[in-house]
């Protein structure tokens, strides 16, 4: 029985789809769901090209599906089209938004499929410490709360940014430390588990009030030594 992962390139999806791996579930694909909403409440929509690479690195399959509209009911026909082929779990990433959560449930339902969420309600520096620890390279995309400045744009998230991020979310104003609340997007580039790292060879910086983002317009894979 193999599994598919809703990887939208950020840490947790990934994260999520590794822990499926290795508690005896393969991920035999990854499948990406595109908003046409770039305030989507649903899907994540930062460099989502980048999954294709990350995808290649891991050695798994590939899938893109579409979203035909903005609304609601379009968001939620194209995350049916996404889980509707296979039969194992259905992997996603998702640590508490309850929105995301009982749409994913409902469309594993339609299908027949269980959801697989080892993050559900996990505390949020657990999850990100986990993350850093099973050596994520994690980079800072997108940045949407006041403590998060744009300098930040492109860094590492590692223990001492983390010890930096909760800081600053006691000091300046509260944020979740794992991004749940759209505070922050992330990119992994690389991983133990990948065969080659995502080398980005060119990226805009768009700073538009509180919100900061990295965009990525080209990048390649660079096989491990």
């Amino acid at each position: 029985m193999t599994a598919t992962a809703l990887v939208s390139g950020g840490k947790d999806s990934i994260y999520a789809a590794y822990l499926c791996d290795a508690q005896g579930w393969p991920v035999d694909e990854l499948v990406t769901v595109r908003p046409h909403d770039p305030a989507s409440m649903l899907f994540h929509t930062p460099n989502l090209d980048l999954v294709r690479l990350q995808a290649e690195a891991w050695g798994k399959r590939h899938r893109e599906v579409d979203v035909d509209g903005t609304d609601a009911a379009a968001e939620q026909d194209a995350l049916d089209r996404a889980v509707r082929h296979g039969s194992g779990p259905v992997v996603v990433g998702a640590i508490e938004s309850s929105y995301q959560w009982a749409r994913v449930v409902a469309a594993a339902d339609r299908c027949g499929r269980r959801v697989f969420a080892p993050l559900w309600r996990v505390a949020a520096d657990r999850v990100v410490r986990a993350e850093i620890e099973a050596g994520l390279d994690i980079r800072l995309v997108h940045l949407a709360a006041e403590p998060l400045t744009p300098e930040l744009l492109g860094a590492r998230l590692d223990p001492g940014l983390l010890a930096e991020l909760d800081r600053r979310s006691r000091t300046v104003r509260r944020l979740h430390l794992a991004g749940e609340g759209g505070e922050y997007e992330s990119l992994v580039v690389d991983a133990p588990f990948f065969r080659a790292r995502i080398a980005i060879d060119g990226a805009d910086r768009e700073v538009r009030g509180s919100v900061a983002r990295l965009a990525i317009r080209a990048a390649h894979l660079v096989p491990h030594a």
